[in-house]
């Protein structure tokens, strides 16, 4: 439905005091079920950013299933709504763990909602129990370009699922890409999970990952080591500052993984 459509039905509620239609306020992630949705979140999760502000003013509404709006942008991977809604105070911080903004963005692949995220300072290491941290969902989902842009951002590649990293989600899909950016990004190939095996246990034999995790057995180089000692110690939130350093292009890249 277009701006004029949505303000149409504005118009009709009006008219007729005010009430409105189970339609109206119905939740699309919850069926034909009537939610306490907002037009606000209706806004959001459609990425209609006209009707977002004149709505702003209830920014951190919050349904009973905890939808805020930002968590509505997310799911519609709409970078102009998220925008907006942190310029009007929107928090990055889940009200409550059954729905995170970052881990809705990375489980659904929406890149640049990660990326304008991780710049904003969201953390992106918030590990949630029933689902982990946002990491480990972008590679359960196969999102290789949400992994890459969490790693570039400073994400704990071994942060994931309680003892199940992201390298053993990426192990048991037999992603190749996954198992080997997971690695470049300092991924323990030795870590075991809560039935004590190795990610690449969880292969089958003569795969092409596990002839990778064949080759990847011996130590890191000492390059690849000092890359990820120097990441560290910038921390996740610092991480952004990197491309600012007054540092020759050739070593800036270099810690960017570019």
């Amino acid at each position: 439905m277009d701006e004029e459509g949505t303000n149409q039905n504005t118009s009709k509620l009006q008219g007729t005091g005010g009430q409105a239609s189970a339609a109206s306020l119905s939740n699309p992630l919850m069926g034909d079920f009537v939610s306490d949705w907002s037009p606000l979140h209706d806004a959001s999760i459609h990425g209609r950013l006209l009707t977002l502000k004149k709505l702003i003013k209830q920014v951190n509404g919050v349904t009973v299933d905890w939808h805020t709006p930002l968590f509505c942008a997310c799911v519609s991977g709409s970078v102009a709504c998220l925008n907006l809604l942190l310029q009007h105070g929107a928090s990055l911080h889940p009200p409550c763990d059954l729905a995170s903004p970052i881990h809705e963005a990375a489980k659904r692949g929406h890149v640049q909602c990660v990326e304008f995220l991780a710049s904003h300072g969201v953390n992106i290491d918030h590990n949630i129990k029933h689902l982990g941290t946002p990491l480990y969902l972008a590679c359960e989902n196969l999102e290789v370009n949400c992994a890459k842009k969490l790693l570039e951002s400073g994400a704990n590649a071994n942060s994931g699922k309680g003892l199940d990293s992201p390298l053993h989600v990426a192990a048991r899909n037999c992603s190749v890409e996954l198992v080997m950016l997971l690695i470049d990004f300092g991924a323990d190939i030795w870590m075991k999970n809560a039935e004590g095996k190795r990610p690449m246990e969880l292969v089958p034999p003569g795969s092409s990952v596990g002839r990778l995790f064949l080759q990847k057995e011996g130590p890191l180089s000492l390059m690849q080591l000092c890359r990820l000692s120097i990441r560290r110690c910038f921390g996740h939130k610092q991480h952004q500052k990197i491309a600012g350093l007054l540092l020759p292009d050739e070593l800036k890249h270099f810690l960017l993984h570019i």
